[in-house]
């Protein structure tokens, strides 16, 4: 009785977690949509006539000098850098990452920065390599795809194993939703590694769910197979049984007639 308690509370924490992990799931797939309507608007953006003076839809390249670089390595802070205009107005700038540019420039160093939307998207130092800002709309579809894939399928996963354990008994039937909710955190954790792969190789986005596809069928099939063999009972250790025992007419178990019988 003590484990069947235990079993049922481990699978309401799982619904609990489940339910989030959909939920967030769930947010990462309009906000996937937004990025790509935002970055779609980027690349259809003009560029503009004259210098805008105001919030624009229009790209402008603008000239700016270095006045200081901080990459924060070690730190869990953001790269920044501190630019001048010509006309000495200083604007301060955020980093995802300190390269390709970031890590290069020094104090005095002439950059280009692309203006959208009053904001500082993409800088360009004097070799012509481009490097996005905090700022900048790109990318930000592939990080938010990534958390669809993976808060949808950990949070299915972990569903469909919490409830397998809340209307079934067993310990049979226990330690196969055990076995598909944990399949679920593999599932997240291939889609994470396949965006570090897809940034590092500089693949297009199709690609992420292109490969993490494969794996996730691969990790599904390792939840049924597994799931089955512990239905059969192959999984884990169950105690014999001892309704089949065989007992003599005394009423002891394993009585016979052996050397210490005594016969009328």
């Amino acid at each position: 009785m003590e484990q069947v308690e235990r079993n049922r509370s481990s699978a309401v924490v799982w619904l609990l977690i489940a339910v989030t992990a959909l939920a967030v799931g769930v947010a990462m797939v309009f906000l996937t949509r937004d990025a790509l309507e935002r970055e779609r608007e980027f690349r259809a953006a003009p560029p503009c006539a004259s210098a805008p003076v105001e919030v624009s839809e229009c790209r402008w390249e603008q000239r700016f000098t270095v006045r200081s670089v901080d990459t924060h390595s070690g730190k869990r802070q953001s790269p920044e850098a501190d630019f001048l205009l010509p006309s000495g107005k200083p604007w301060h700038l955020t980093f995802r990452r300190t390269g390709p540019v970031l890590s290069q420039l020094e104090p005095d160093d002439k950059v280009v920065g692309l203006i959208w939307r009053g904001q500082v998207v993409e800088v360009r130092d004097a070799a012509g390599t481009w490097q996005e800002t905090s700022d900048g709309p790109l990318e930000w579809p592939e990080d938010r795809l990534v958390g669809a894939l993976a808060g949808l399928s950990t949070g299915l996963m972990a569903l469909v194993g919490a409830l397998w354990a809340l209307f079934t008994r067993g310990p049979r039937h226990a330690r196969a939703a055990r076995v598909v909710r944990w399949h679920g955190v593999p599932m997240g954790v291939a889609a994470v590694v396949v965006l570090w792969v897809q940034a590092a190789g500089e693949w297009p986005m199709w690609s992420i769910p292109a490969v993490w596809g494969p794996l996730a069928l691969l990790l599904l099939a390792s939840a049924a197979a597994f799931a089955a063999a512990a239905l059969r009972g192959e999984l884990g250790y169950e105690a014999p049984s001892s309704a089949g025992s065989p007992r003599a007419p005394g009423g002891l178990p394993g009585a016979g007639s052996g050397p210490g019988t005594v016969r009328a």
